[in-house]
């Protein structure tokens, strides 16, 4: 019995690389999915959409396949990389088939399963459904549901896959994208220097200075990046100026009401030392750039967040003090297991 349970713990650790040669004996494995002590609850309903072993081996597989777009090359892994939080480092902009590039900065994937919009201006409200953006627009996959099912219908791994990750076993567009929201329920980041900290955990000490950057952040930024998560989910206009040769519209595009002009997704700082460039459109490459924005780069507009501009006066005072302890703290947010963890990673 020992022995056997010893195997039971070891198991999970090899499941996203084991193979199955025969799928009609195999039995589908459940993932126990549990929420970490400091974070917000779920809004994924895992319910719906059971988190499972094979499940999210599929979900890999389809993630950094690049046959999946038009030309053959442009996996969703391409614009985000796992070592940099499953962004596209150092691109301002996201890059797509034949080398087409968009408009909008590639965002980390990390603990989507917790956030009730997708996309920088909310295209979408379900996770599951997310991938068919990306996937379907002509400057980044320009995919095509029917060649690539018919592209995984004639592929050995995906027949096997399909058929045991899902109890009809169909090779069709709605598994392909539940297998795809499975793989990024799981991409979950909540062990930094930080949470450890948080949840008085082993490894979990902060510096004063951080301390101090923590207690700034508290009082100057922590209204719209709520939370441990870092982001109330909300949409707001942060002051940018408005690029005229672009004037991308952000939230407006989907609601059309004038209130949500160039209002943008607010984002996670998790990861955030790994995420540059930053803002919707990659234009700061450095922290130091995004917090002299907030201190003396803000433009007034009629949908300016408030925020931004209390009492006449706008931006947020920052010293140089100040920001460096800002940087010092958001640096604790860096969580390296979930940077090199061999789950998400394509080999």
């Amino acid at each position: 019995m020992k022995t056997k349970y010893i195997l039971l713990l070891i198991m999970p650790f090899f499941w996203s690389c084991s193979k199955v040669d025969n799928p009609d004996n195999y039995v589908n494995i459940p993932i126990d999915f549990k929420v970490p002590s400091n974070f917000p609850p779920l809004v994924y309903d895992l319910e719906n959409n059971l988190l499972t072993e094979k499940g999210f081996e599929l979900g890999k597989k389809i993630f950094y396949d690049g046959r999946l777009s038009s030309d053959g090359l442009i996996s969703c892994g391409f614009c985000h990389i796992q070592e940099n939080a499953f962004t596209h480092h150092g691109h301002s902009v996201s890059h797509g088939v034949n080398n087409a590039a968009g408009t909008r900065n590639s965002p980390p994937i990390q603990n989507l399963a917790f956030q009730t919009a997708f996309m920088w201006d909310g295209a979408t409200s379900h996770l599951d459904l997310q991938p068919i953006i990306p996937f379907t627009s002509p400057i980044e996959m320009n995919g095509n549901f029917g060649n690539t099912i018919t592209m995984m219908k004639s592929d050995d791994e995906y027949q096997k896959l399909f058929k045991i990750a899902f109890t009809d076993g169909q090779i069709n567009s709605e598994n392909m994208l539940k297998a795809l929201g499975q793989f990024m329920v799981m991409v979950t980041s909540s062990n930094s220097r930080f949470d450890k900290y948080r949840r008085h955990e082993t490894g979990g000490t902060l510096t004063q200075e951080e301390l101090d950057g923590y207690s700034i952040f508290n009082q100057k930024c922590s209204s719209c990046h709520a939370t441990d998560l870092f982001t109330d989910n909300s949409f707001r206009n942060n002051g940018l100026a408005v690029n005229l040769q672009v004037n991308d519209v952000g939230r407006f595009r989907v609601t059309e009401l004038a209130e949500d002009l160039h209002k943008f997704k607010v984002p996670s700082l998790r990861n955030i030392e790994k995420t540059a460039p930053y803002m919707h459109d990659g234009r700061f490459f450095t922290l130091d750039a995004v917090l002299n924005h907030y201190s003396n780069g803000i433009v007034n507009s009629s949908t300016l967040d408030p925020s931004l501009n209390e009492n006449e006066v706008l931006g947020i005072s920052l010293t140089s003090l100040e920001k460096t302890k800002i940087i010092a703290f958001l640096k604790t947010l860096t969580d390296n297991q979930y940077l090199t963890d061999k789950r998400f990673s394509e080999y």
